[in-house]
């Protein structure tokens, strides 16, 4: 059994975030982004690198170059390899982290209310995974081994920052697969991406230099983009924060409209729901903006892992970790029922943060955290998101299918990555589209839903469609539905 799973993580591979550019052949750059991730610690002593076959396929170059690349780095001495256990980062002497001291605790978080459960026939709204996909197996496995070799500590008072085996687990894997620069003592573990939020924005959490204190660590006003969760503008409104729209075009937000706001909030790995990265030159503007305004940068990496292109989008904060607040959680790639997620704070933010968290009442599972750390660490969490990419990949493609067969009049966007797409729709037929949506027993969104109400930004009917949550068998009917409730085309009309 035990050889079965090495054979499969072999096959599977994990995932590594490198940018291929530059002057000569792919060989050579191939050769100077790894260099560049081992020199700069983004890949720690010890890290099992991608098979040749998977990292390949990941970056769209021939096997034998990988193969080379690989070979050339091991002759050099910054890698190792041996027959049959792979090929590995070398052994160097690495940093020792400190851990950061908690703050005096503040009050807790304000209680949210439940999210309705949804009761459609086909559920083809955004935002959440295949329930039924979720890795039992793997996640009982990690829980066991976590709990089994937990230290009697754990189940005591803990500490507010997050247990370190997550912080140091989430620090290797988010600067291997998402291009992150940070240390475990700057993540600080939360519920999810709403929580992160009031922890930054509650009244009375902190102070806006990130220290402790009677205001919160940010303030607004919050430049948000034109089209985003509704949730979270209602969230930061009754904390008092006005949010600026700032209006998107093919190449994402618009942040040379960006003035004196004192934060934004982006999706610039794919923005959501419109679909599409923030385009390098608007990366690089956001964070001069930001640095010139003493601003900082809230980035919603929310689905991160799930891309279906060969063109790698790392994260916003490797441009300067010291501007930009990364926010992730496994919402999207596991479950929203395992309610763990994380900041990557620049360092001024981590003591605020600490006291924001303040009663114990607000931090999240330390067993979940445990289980969560072992799954990263054992190459399990690879596997699965590596596994679900190839399936939700396999459903968008089904359902550009089905569009292009059955309604070949509608444009479909926002389909590189994530796990829904938009159905541009004529002018005026959106909300007939959503009203026949509900005779056809299907749930989803109308794009509208999203637009923020302040935008100036033209409105265009649409729908937001999420392709993951129907379970595998469901999913032929849900979009055989979804085809009969979609406005016909003009020569269909005649």
């Amino acid at each position: 059994m035990a050889e079965s799973r090495v054979n499969y993580a072999e096959r599977i591979g994990s995932d590594l975030h490198l940018e291929l550019s530059g002057p000569g052949s792919k060989r050579a750059a191939l050769i100077g982004a790894l260099r560049e991730a081992v020199r700069s610690g983004r890949l720690a002593p010890g890290t099992r690198l991608p098979p040749y076959r998977s990292l390949a396929a990941d970056l769209g170059v021939a096997r034998n170059t990988v193969a080379d690349a690989y070979a050339e780095l091991v002759a050099e001495g910054w890698l190792t390899a041996r027959q049959g256990s792979g090929t590995h980062v070398a052994e160097r002497a690495r940093p020792l982290h400190t851990a950061v001291p908690p703050k005096a605790p503040a009050q807790p978080p304000r209680a949210r209310a439940p999210r309705l459960g949804r009761a459609a026939g086909h559920d083809l709204r955004q935002g959440t995974p295949d329930a039924s996909s979720f890795p039992r197996s793997a996640w009982l496995a990690s829980y066991r081994r976590a709990l089994h070799q937990a230290p009697n500590e754990v189940f005591g008072p803990g500490d507010p920052a997050g247990r370190p085996e997550l912080r140091a687990a989430l620090a290797v894997y988010l600067a291997r697969a998402r291009g992150v620069r940070t240390e475990p003592n700057r993540i600080v573990i939360c519920s999810g991406f709403a929580h992160a939020l009031r922890l930054l924005f509650e009244s009375g959490s902190g102070s806006g230099s990130g220290g402790g204190g009677d205001g919160p660590i940010l303030r607004g006003p919050l430049a948000v983009e034109a089209y985003g969760l509704p949730f979270h503008r209602e969230l930061l409104a009754a904390e008092g924060v006005r949010t600026v729209p700032l209006s998107l075009d093919e190449h994402g937000a618009r942040v040379d409209r960006l003035a004196r706001e004192r934060a934004v909030l982006l999706t610039p790995a794919h923005q959501f729901p419109t679909g599409g990265p923030l385009h390098a030159e608007r990366r690089a503007a956001v964070v001069d903006w930001a640095r010139a305004r003493g601003a900082v940068v809230l980035e919603d990496d929310y689905d991160g892992e799930f891309r279906y292109d060969r063109k790698p989008v790392g994260a916003l904060q490797s441009l300067d970790p010291e501007r930009v607040i990364l926010i992730g959680s496994v919402s999207k790639s596991l479950s929203p029922a395992v309610r763990l997620g994380w900041m990557v704070l620049p360092e001024r933010y981590v003591g605020g943060v600490l006291a924001a968290k303040g009663e114990r009442e607000a931090w999240a599972s330390v067993l979940d955290q445990l289980a969560l750390a072992d799954l990263i660490v054992s190459g399990a969490y690879d596997r699965h998101v590596r596994r679900m990419r190839q399936r939700y990949r396999g459903r968008r493609d089904r359902l550009v299918a089905a569009l292009a067969e059955r309604a070949p009049h509608i444009e479909v966007s926002g389909v590189a990555a994530g796990l829904h797409a938009v159905l541009r729709l004529p002018p005026g037929t959106e909300r007939s589209a959503v009203q026949a949506a509900v005779r056809q027993g299907v749930a989803l969104d109308g794009l509208a839903e999203f637009r923020h109400p302040d935008t100036d930004m033209p409105a265009h009917d649409g729908l937001v469609v999420g392709y993951a949550t129907p379970s595998e068998h469901a999913y032929a009917a849900a979009l055989e539905a979804l085809c009969g409730a979609l406005p016909p085309g003009r020569t269909q009309a005649t």
